[in-house]
């Protein structure tokens, strides 16, 4: 009998190694110590749903629920008409003109971004035009684009001492644009992973841009109206041709259920843009993918029914929630370590911690991130703590022989209860000064 031989996975999936945001929570699993783990390297949302969504979800049985049957068929691929007027709704509130926008349903916004990415850019086999990011980007871009044989090229942004991200000089971003001719921009006016917040002059200049080298222009706006530093709200929807000539038409939007909303493991989420043609692209392409879940696309076109007062309601609460966490770790952790760098907590649900004034050129925030989720522990009132949070260099796309920024910057996402996020600092500041003397 001839030797049996182990199966041949491919070279792509062999070398494939967990994103950064999942790979300090993996490595924690291993561990079996007692350990409490204060879980702040993924934004997992852990408040409630809005009202709305769970009155669906434990209402499944009610002779309202058109699942009250058991019958789970598809949906149309373009999603439930009800779903997409969620998101109409959700942006109308924002303050922003729905009438001539097109959305389409995803499983959650990664998915909307898979379908942007292979819309809007060409691989390297069919012409090459790459993607274009503003570092630090979230990583999934990156994850993303590679699959498609698209390539990623991007500007960065440098954290300051003062815990300010800088947009790139406008020539900068001109020049890649020049050199690498790329299909779209992607912006995050409510950045992930930085805390950074887009004011609408900062849009205006980038969609001028777009419009000049006839690009795409993307905005992630999974967190939109968590903005802690202002009152007006900055979105894509807002950037019209009297501001910017030629910008309607090349507009493409991520939403999700995700954050604002507090339904992460809803996966739902759409894309939204102004060019039909796109939309209708868009929907063929993911028909291979027959449609979302529909029970969650049941659950959150409860949304499409409210009001704009309450979700304006809404949406306070969530910043007044936010705000005061980012607030204090911001002032509690400057003062467990002096010298570290924190950035300023503008936007979003996320702190990026720089602890690049502390260490030398050795330094690694990957094996610190490892050591803390593998044997790191902090005894707090009878309890030991460890903290996940996610290394910062995958969110850079550092160029060969460039110091990667991300080396010494770790992203914190303020997702754990405001009892145990007020025991980062402390926990953070043991577990590194541990790791130092190692």
């Amino acid at each position: 009998m001839s030797e049996i031989k182990e199966p041949i996975m491919s070279k792509a999936f062999k070398n494939r190694q967990p994103s950064a945001i999942r790979a300090a929570g993996i490595e924690f699993e291993k561990r079996n110590d007692g350990v409490i783990a204060l879980n702040t390297h993924i934004g997992n949302v852990s408040l409630p749903a809005h009202p709305s969504i769970q009155k669906r979800m434990f209402d499944l049985k009610k002779e309202s629920s058109p699942f009250k049957d058991g019958v789970i068929q598809y949906s149309s691929t373009i999603g439930f008409k009800e779903t997409n007027d969620a998101f109409l709704n959700i942006i109308s509130a924002s303050g922003f003109d729905t009438s001539k926008l097109y959305a389409q349903i995803t499983n959650g916004g990664s998915q909307a971004m898979g379908l942007i990415i292979y819309g809007t850019c060409e691989s390297v086999l069919n012409g090459d035009r790459p993607l274009l990011l503003i570092d630090a980007a979230y990583t999934n871009y990156n994850a993303m684009a590679k699959p498609l044989g698209i390539r990623t090229v991007s500007v960065s942004r440098h954290l300051n001492e003062n815990g300010k991200f800088a947009i790139p000089d406008i020539s900068e971003i001109e020049n890649i644009i020049k050199n690498e001719n790329p299909g779209a921009m992607v912006v995050i006016p409510y950045d992930n992973p930085t805390g950074h917040f887009y004011s609408m002059d900062d849009m205006k200049e980038l969609g001028k841009l777009c419009v000049e080298n006839n690009m795409w222009m993307i905005s992630d706006e999974a967190y939109r109206e968590l903005h802690y530093n202002s009152s007006e709200t900055t979105s894509l929807y807002g950037l019209t041709n009297n501001l910017v000539p030629g910008i309607e038409g090349r507009r493409i939007v991520i939403e999700t259920a995700s954050k604002v909303w507090n339904a992460c493991g809803l996966r739902i989420g759409a894309m939204v843009t102004d060019n039909k043609a796109f939309n209708e692209k868009c929907v063929a392409e993911n028909t291979k993918e027959l449609c979302s879940p529909v029970i969650d696309q049941y659950l959150f076109g409860a949304l499409a029914h409210e009001s704009v007062e309450n979700l304006k309601s809404w949406f306070e609460t969530q910043r007044n929630y936010y705000k005061p966490m980012l607030t204090q770790l911001t002032t509690k952790i400057k003062e467990e370590l002096p010298g570290i760098i924190v950035s300023s907590p503008d936007a979003s649900i996320y702190s990026v911690v720089d602890v690049r004034n502390l260490v030398n050129d050795q330094f690694d925030a990957m094996d610190f991130v490892n050591y803390c989720a593998s044997e790191g522990k902090v005894e707090i009132n009878g309890e030991k703590y460890t903290l996940l949070v996610s290394p910062m260099a995958g969110f850079y796309n550092a160029k060969e022989g460039e110091v990667n920024p991300g080396n010494t910057q770790m992203r914190i996402a303020y997702v754990e209860t405001p009892e145990k996020m007020a025991l980062v600092p402390k926990v953070f500041a043991e577990l590194f000064n541990q790791y130092k003397t190692k």
